[in-house]
């Protein structure tokens, strides 16, 4: 089974177990115009010993200075030391090997120079051990679900390695995170793209995003809608990918509530309409449920109006306008405060999961395995469900209709059409019952 994307190289013979393995152009040269990651340096970080260079700076990576024949040639294998498999193992003239997994394999490197004679020389044999070396991950998205999703893995790597981590995230969303998480050096995009030596001094470094089209798991050991959208970081990260917990955040004047008296949070926006609830009246209904039972209720969306074309969606008739451009810290003090949070399968759903709220979450275009646990998830189970977690349907980003099962029948849309305001506001009672809050007689 191979494990190497690339042997730039003169090779002295082809590789037994890699058959894939090419001469081609450094993978270096084609990230920098495609990728949204920063490129790693051209050359290995680590110096291993007459001029063999090695790091893991996306997958492993081993370079061998050009030798002379009368010298005799290099030998390099890639292991991995924790399956006991062998990965790459080949004779080689000079040049660079690199791995075809980026995602966290305990790698085995060994290097040797075969003399004409038949003797050996060991030159480098390395196991990867991240304990207080510098490991850099890339968070490249500005989107808040996906960083607040993704930055706990990034926290149980540095505390089950001991790794120094530096992580790089959405300067948006820096100050969120930032100083509520001294055990790693969280940096923002734009500091990390003006130095351009950024990546030149890190032993290890991870990607982590949504890798929709990655057939070969190179970027990801399995496909992140088996998993879920936190569980892919942690999988790729090779940490526990079985806890939920969100990560520490920063609210400001979070000690105090914005107003006073019972309230719940909601926010009704999405950036794809499969992603809304789609219920004419859902809104409508619960609303009115809320302020009968003695909540106010306060919208925090982005936009009181979002949508394309000839369809957009409003805020709900009867909701709190508290919308706008306003800073994360001041949304997470309205999530903190408020006696639970209704949304959808978005950024402010993760936000109130940081900020310790309730959440009732309608989503039906993704499984409940998507998300962070929370035993107040509404999907309806008599409709088509799930699409986003079907790797047989991959996103449309630039489809804001994309329905991909029943785009233009009557069906479409129909996984939270038919999620009713019934379903909803009896997960609301249950919560209210079991958090022992407040429900005015009429209401109930």
């Amino acid at each position: 089974m191979s494990d190497v994307t690339s042997v730039s190289v003169q090779s002295a013979e082809t590789p037994a177990l890699a058959p894939s393995a090419s001469q081609t152009t450094p993978p270096q040269a084609e990230a920098a115009e495609k990728s949204p990651y920063l490129v790693v340096p051209s050359v290995p970080v680590i110096e291993g010993g007459q001029g063999v260079r090695f790091d893991f700076n996306d997958g492993a990576r081993v370079m061998v200075p050009d030798i002379a024949p009368e010298i005799g040639q290099w030998h390099v294998r890639l292991s991995d030391y924790s399956t006991g498999n062998i990965l790459f193992d080949a004779r080689l003239k000079g040049g660079m090997v690199a791995s075809t997994k980026k995602f966290f394999v305990p790698f085995l490197i060994d290097v040797w120079l075969e003399k004409p004679d038949g003797a050996r020389e060991d030159v480098l044999h390395h196991e990867l051990f991240l304990k207080e070396k510098p490991v850099l991950v890339q968070l490249p998205v500005g989107t808040l679900g996906d960083t607040l999703a993704w930055l706990p893995a990034v926290l149980r790597l540095a505390r089950e390695s001991g790794a120094k981590v530096t992580c790089s995230v959405a300067d948006v969303i820096l100050p969120l995170v930032k100083d509520a998480n001294p055990e790693i050096t969280l940096v923002g995009h734009d500091e990390a793209k003006a130095d351009k030596d950024f990546t030149a001094g890190f032993y290890a470094g991870y990607n982590i995003g949504l890798f929709f089209t990655d057939a070969e798991f190179t970027r990801q050991p399995t496909d992140f809608r088996h998993v879920g959208l936190h569980r892919t970081a942690a999988y790729i990260l090779g940490v526990n990918p079985w806890d939920d917990s969100p990560p520490p955040i920063t609210i400001q004047d979070g000690d105090t509530p914005p107003i006073e008296g019972p309230y719940v949070v909601i926010a009704t926006q999405a950036s794809t309409q499969c992603k809304y609830w789609n219920n004419p009246a859902g809104w409508q209904e619960v609303i009115a449920f809320l302020k009968a039972s003695g909540y106010r209720v306060i919208c925090i969306d982005q936009k009181t109006f979002h949508g394309t074309g000839y369809v957009y969606n409003h805020i709900p008739h009867g909701a709190e306008d508290e919308t706008g451009n306003r800073p994360l810290a001041e949304r997470a003090r309205w999530l903190k405060h408020a006696s639970f949070f209704i949304g959808l399968s978005s950024g402010l759903a993760w936000l109130a999961h940081a900020a310790g709220t309730p959440v009732v979450m309608i989503s039906g275009f993704t499984h409940p395995d998507n998300e962070f646990a929370t035993p107040y998830r509404i999907i309806n189970w008599h409709t088509c469900n799930s699409c986003w977690n079907d790797p047989q349907h991959q996103f449309d980003h630039q489809d804001f209709f994309w329905c991909p099962r029943h785009k233009g029948t009557d069906r479409q849309f129909e996984c939270t059409r038919l999620i009713t305001g019934t379903q909803v506001i009896h997960t609301l009672k249950r919560l209210i019952h079991d958090k022992g809050l407040p429900l005015k007689e009429a209401a109930a």
